[in-house]
C-alpha cells in the first residue's frame, strides 16, 4: 500500500512539474530576442517599424534586444536577414513589407512571425486566411481605402475620364490592389488602364513619362518601389500637369497631390500588440487574425504645393491636412 501511494504521489509530482513547466515557459519580455526586417527605407515603412518598436518597448522589451535590418529594397537581402534570424534563434520575427515577409515565412515555420504593412497576407501566400492563418504568420495590414481615394480623384480632378493605375508588377500587394483599383475606377464610370514597371528604379521616369498627354490622371497605390521613388515619378507627372492620387501620406510629401492615408505608425502598433500577445502567450498565433485599418480612422492629406502648381480647387468639405508647402 505504502509502495503502491508513494508511486501515485511522484506521479501527480510529475504532472504537477510538467504543468508548471508549461505555465512558467514564456520567457520574461525583457528577454526575449526579436529580429526585425524592413524591405526598404522610406517614411512609410519607417512608421511602421516606430510604432511596434515603442509598443513593445513600453511593454518591458529591451530596444537592444530587437535586432533591427534594412533590406535596402533588395529581396535577396531579406533571404538571408531572415535567415540569419533564424539562426540566431530569435523568438519572433517582425517582418515590414511583402518580400520581407515572404523571405521570413520561407526560411521558418516554427517561429512566429507578425508582418505590417502587407496589403493581403492571403495574396502574399504566408496565410491558409486572413480570419485564420493557420500556419505561423500573422499581422497587420496596410490596405487603403481604395475606393474611396478613387472617389477622391473625382471630387479633385471632376473632368477626369480616362486614369492610369501605376504600380510595380512585381510587388504582389500592388497587383492586388491593381485589381481593386480597376474595379472601383469601373463602379465610378472612369476608363482605367494599367501601367507597370518591373523593380527598377532606372525605369520609373520613362514610364512615368510615357503616360503624359494620354491620361487625365493617375491612381498609385501603395507600392514600396513607386514610394521610395516619388520624387522621380512628381517630377515628371507635376511638370506635365498631370494630376497623381496616391496610396498614403508620405507619397504625398514627396509629390502627390493627395491621398486619404491611414497612418503606418497605427499599423506598426496593431502588429505590436499582436506580437505581445503571442510573446505572452495569450494567443497562438495560427489563431490570431491579420488586423485591418477602419476608412474611419483614415485622414485625407492634401499637397498645398502641387495644389496650386496644377491648379487645384479644394473643397472645404474635405477637411484636408494640408501637407507640402
Amino acid at each position: 500500500m505504502i509502495k503502491k501511494l508513494s508511486v501515485l504521489l511522484l506521479t501527480m509530482g510529475l504532472l504537477l512539474t510538467g504543468c508548471a513547466s508549461e505555465t512558467t515557459g514564456t520567457k520574461e519580455l525583457s528577454e526575449v530576442k526579436i529580429g526585425a526586417i524592413q524591405f526598404a527605407q522610406h517614411p512609410a515603412l519607417d512608421k511602421a517599424y516606430e510604432g511596434f518598436k515603442d509598443t513593445l518597448i513600453e511593454a518591458g522589451v529591451k530596444e537592444e534586444n530587437i535586432d533591427f535590418q534594412n533590406a535596402s529594397g533588395d529581396p535577396s537581402n531579406c533571404q538571408t536577414i531572415a535567415e540569419k534570424f533564424v539562426n540566431d534563434g530569435d523568438d519572433l520575427i517582425y517582418a515590414i513589407a511583402t518580400d520581407a515577409l515572404q523571405a521570413a515565412a520561407n526560411k521558418t515555420t516554427d517561429i512566429p512571425i507578425v508582418g505590417a504593412a502587407v496589403t493581403d497576407f492571403e495574396t502574399a501566400g504566408v496565410v491558409k486566411s486572413n480570419e485564420k492563418p493557420e500556419t505561423n504568420v500573422t499581422g497587420a495590414s496596410d490596405l487603403n481605402p481604395i475606393k474611396e481615394q478613387l472617389e477622391l480623384l473625382k471630387t479633385l480632378i471632376p473632368d477626369a475620364k480616362k486614369i492610369a493605375i501605376f504600380y510595380c508588377s512585381d510587388e504582389a500587394n500592388s497587383v492586388y490592389q491593381g485589381e481593386i483599383a480597376l474595379q472601383a475606377a469601373k463602379d465610378l464610370g472612369l476608363e482605367a488602364s494599367e501601367v507597370t514597371v518591373s523593380n527598377d528604379s532606372s525605369a520609373i521616369q520613362q514610364v512615368a513619362q510615357s503616360m503624359i498627354g494620354h491620361y487625365d490622371a493617375v491612381y498609385i497605390p501603395t507600392d514600396n518601389l513607386l514610394a521610395s521613388n516619388m520624387a522621380t515619378v512628381a517630377q515628371v507627372t507635376n511638370e506635365n500637369n498631370l494630376p497623381v492620387i496616391v496610396g498614403e501620406e508620405s507619397m504625398c510629401e514627396n509629390g502627390g497631390l493627395a491621398t486619404l492615408s491611414l497612418d503606418y505608425y497605427t499599423v506598426g502598433q496593431n502588429a505590436g500588440k499582436q506580437a505581445l500577445a503571442i510573446l505572452n502567450g495569450e494567443a497562438q498565433v495560427e489563431e490570431t487574425p491579420v488586423t485591418f485599418v477602419e476608412g474611419k480612422d483614415c485622414q485625407y492629406f492634401i499637397n498645398q504645393k502641387v495644389a496650386s502648381q496644377l491648379g487645384i480647387d479644394i473643397p472645404t468639405e474635405l477637411n484636408a491636412t494640408m501637407i507640402g508647402e
